[in-house]
């Protein structure tokens, strides 16, 4: 016996079901179908969850007496809807950002623009001749950069006779940055040390052997004939990729925030030994600022935490008297360090 399926005669909740598994482009075609699915593709919980993956929405933004959920999505992506694809994850890191920061680094969330306006980033593209990446236009609606401020919220870094502390640049003062000098052609600064003048740039054009939204620190090739030869130590290859990375090492302590500054050490799983009750992690930096490709000068530093288990008896405690260091460098020589644990003062290290 064969039945005929019609499909408006099926009952509500198994349609309901069905479209719960559609994306809102095709919601809004089975819209055009008929008046019953016209009727259920407008269902308010449907759209609700399309507002919550897209726009990161919740009943607290929609508030009482709002639009329905469909007329807020569409509400939303008249303004958003071109960056579809980078909202939900930007946004995301700005806010984990911000309420990572605001009781560690309070300063810097106070530092934070509000976000640039869609004809002020188109101005921006006019000014300097190039478009801007749809990753970083996304951003910078959302936050304009910041104030310039130290310390900037793209991490620091001090030794004893050297300080590096980054701002992340607002539009307009990147655009009065733009290069198109040879070497450099078509980079738009990111951020910005007051101490060292070193910036991060973004390509916005695949020349000179860097690829398109490439981000990096460039050095002048000190071996090369031409004096505008340049290096380069890529540090990511989109603005996503590269924001995206960055607050997760901040949020997750990856990068240790001291002295209300993010310091941007990295640690590495096998750089923690544990002898007893007493944890040593080595962090390191590299510093682009100090270092050069031609000649090859790589120029790290370390920090060392040493810890002591909270289990520990209080007769464990301990002072660190002396160090050893064994280097193995990259061609195989070795070299070895000897001195005092602590130059200025040796703390006792405890539980507490």
């Amino acid at each position: 016996l064969a039945l005929r399926l019609v499909l408006d005669q099926l009952p509500a909740d198994p349609l309901l079901l069905v479209f719960s598994f559609l994306d809102f482009r095709d919601l809004i075609h089975c819209s055009f179908v008929s008046r019953r699915l016209n009727q259920l593709s407008g269902h308010n919980p449907l759209w609700r969850s399309l507002c919550s993956r897209y726009w990161l929405l919740t009943d607290a933004d929609r508030g009482a007496g709002a639009p329905s959920w469909r007329a807020l999505f569409r509400q939303y992506y008249l303004d958003w809807g071109r960056y579809l694809r980078h909202y939900a994850v930007l946004k995301t890191s700005w806010e984990t950002l911000k309420t990572f920061l605001s009781q560690r680094c309070p300063r810097m969330i106070a530092s934070l623009k509000d976000g640039a306006k869609e004809e002020e980033l188109d101005s921006i593209e006019t000014q300097i001749g190039f478009k801007l990446p749809e990753d970083y236009r996304c951003s910078y609606r959302l936050h304009n950069g910041q104030k310039l401020v130290v310390p900037g919220l793209m991490g620091s870094m001090a030794l004893s006779n050297h300080y590096r502390s980054e701002d992340l640049l607002d539009v307009e003062t990147a655009a009065g940055g733009f290069q198109q000098r040879k070497g450099m052609r078509q980079c738009l600064p990111l951020t910005f040390c007051f101490h060292t003048g070193l910036s991060q740039y973004l390509a916005l054009e695949a020349t000179e052997g860097r690829n398109l939204s490439d981000i990096f620190y460039h050095c002048p090739d000190q071996l090369a004939q031409d004096p505008s030869a340049i290096d380069m130590f890529i540090t990511g290859t989109s603005f996503s990729d590269w924001f995206t990375t960055y607050v997760n090492n901040v949020v997750t302590g990856e990068y240790p925030i001291i002295r209300d500054q993010i310091f941007r050490y990295v640690r590495e799983q096998q750089c923690v030994a544990t002898t007893g009750d007493l944890s040593v992690t080595v962090s390191t930096a590299f510093l682009p600022e100090l270092s050069s490709v031609h000649p090859p000068h790589f120029f790290f530093t370390y920090r060392i935490r040493i810890e002591m288990s909270s289990s520990a008896s209080p007769d464990a405690a301990c002072q660190l008297d002396s160090r050893y260091w064994k280097i193995t460098k990259g061609n195989g020589e070795e070299e070895e360090v000897r001195g005092p644990g602590v130059v200025v003062s040796s703390t006792i290290v405890n539980t507490s």
